[in-house]
């Protein structure tokens, strides 16, 4: 534990301070050692605000914490001592009293897999499936090595998820952006030097003319329809029947349903992999791996699989009756179950898998940037032809 203390130093001036300790009474035990006098001695408490921020590992923290826990338990240090390391060493007071926690629940007599369940927005249930699965081994440092390496490709394969969705997000709202200042700033300056002309004006002219009108005087009502549109739509998802059916429709979506299919099967067949691997009995590892998926209707349909394997069916068959799976994954999985290899099968195919989202998001994305950009270039060309068609038929007037 960590305790804050205010002391009288050697020349009667008033120190505050803070230091790690056992108990009160260690903490001024060491205290005495150093000071002729001690005020108070007070266990460190997360403020109000850090409370309402919940002290959580997660993203780089959690895959740091995991990578130097697994090292120093490889080193044949104790349990509690290695949090203890680890507590020191740690420069956010947040994630120390996370480890802290953890290190008086271990020297209480708790196994580490329970105190991790004391914080389920920082260790998930694969993760403290692994844990239970390494201290029932006895080789935790190995699971906890393998479990590092699995965040450290979860988050990678995020990164590129994040990075696939935030290009194409970002050019979109640059280029309504452009078209959004050209029909309410610059066309309706342009386009008044035209309303004199006796004759009509061309239909393109006429056309941007009615765009420019319509986004100027019903713009701002679009956007709060859209804002009110969106939070209907997210307000409708909380329901479970309405999310089911959302996620059934977005597997449809040409390209992008595929992609999303994709990674949720890969991530389903890398957990299943590193929990058989870790001795966790088949069933639980497929129910915890089932839970690690996104989509609801893959979700739903990987947990009719553990069903249909709890009553005595074969993985790899029951996993191609739901059809997500491509003919090579399921040969994979069949020979895994006939070799006695499963988990090795596992990881190839879930490694395949991979492979076919990351090329599956390049496909997208080199389709979709010059589609976008043509696009824009279309509807730039337009604004400039409708501007210069009435100056050219001026022209040939004066001529």
């Amino acid at each position: 534990m960590r305790y804050r203390y205010v002391v009288a130093g050697q020349n009667g001036k008033r120190q505050r301070g803070s230091l790690e300790a056992e108990s009160p009474k260690a903490a001024r035990q060491l205290l005495r050692e150093r000071f002729p006098q001690i005020l108070s001695v007070k266990e460190e408490r997360l403020s109000a605000w850090g409370t309402m921020r919940q002290a959580r590992l997660n993203g780089q923290a959690l895959v740091l914490f995991t990578r130097q826990l697994a090292t120093l338990l490889g080193a044949s240090l104790p349990l509690e001592e290695a949090l203890l390391s680890l507590a020191q060493q740690s420069e956010k007071n947040t994630i120390r009293h996370i480890i802290e926690q953890l290190r008086r629940q271990v020297l209480e007599g708790r196994t580490f897999s329970d105190a991790l369940a004391q914080f389920p927005a920082s260790f998930s249930p694969l993760y403290r499936a692994l844990i239970t699965a390494g201290e029932l081994s006895g080789h935790l440092d190995a699971v906890l090595s393998r479990l590092a390496d699995h965040l450290e490709r979860s988050q990678a394969l995020q990164g590129k998820l994040l990075q696939a969705l935030l290009y194409p997000l970002v050019l979109t709202t640059v280029a309504l952006g452009v078209v959004a200042i050209l029909l309410t700033a610059v066309v309706p300056g342009v386009v008044e030097q035209f309303m004199y002309l006796q004759h009509s004006l061309p239909l393109s002219t006429r056309i941007l003319i009615a765009l420019s009108d319509t986004a100027r005087d019903f713009g701002l009502y679009f956007l709060l329809a859209v804002f009110m549109l969106w939070g209907g739509l997210s307000q409708a998802l909380k329901r479970p029947a309405a999310r089911l059916a959302w996620h059934r429709a977005f597997l449809r979506v040409p390209v992008v349903g595929r992609v999303a299919l994709n990674l949720n099967i890969a991530r389903y067949a890398r957990t299943l992999s590193i929990l058989t691997s870790s001795a966790v009995p088949l069933l639980d590892a497929m129910g915890i791996s089932a839970a690690v998926v996104t989509n609801q209707s893959v979700q739903g349909r990987l947990e009719h699989v553990r069903d249909q394997v709890r009553e005595g069916c074969s993985l790899a068959a029951t996993l191609g009756e739901t059809g997500m799976l491509s003919p090579m994954m399921r040969h994979m999985i069949a020979s895994g179950e006939n070799s006695g290899e499963l988990e090795n099968m596992l990881e190839r195919a879930a490694d395949l898998q991979e492979n076919a989202f990351h090329s599956q998001v390049s496909l997208a994305m080199g389709v979709f940037t010059p589609v976008l950009i043509t696009g824009m270039a279309g509807i730039v060309f337009f604004i400039v032809m409708a501007i210069l068609q009435p100056i050219l038929q001026l022209n040939s007037l004066m001529g």
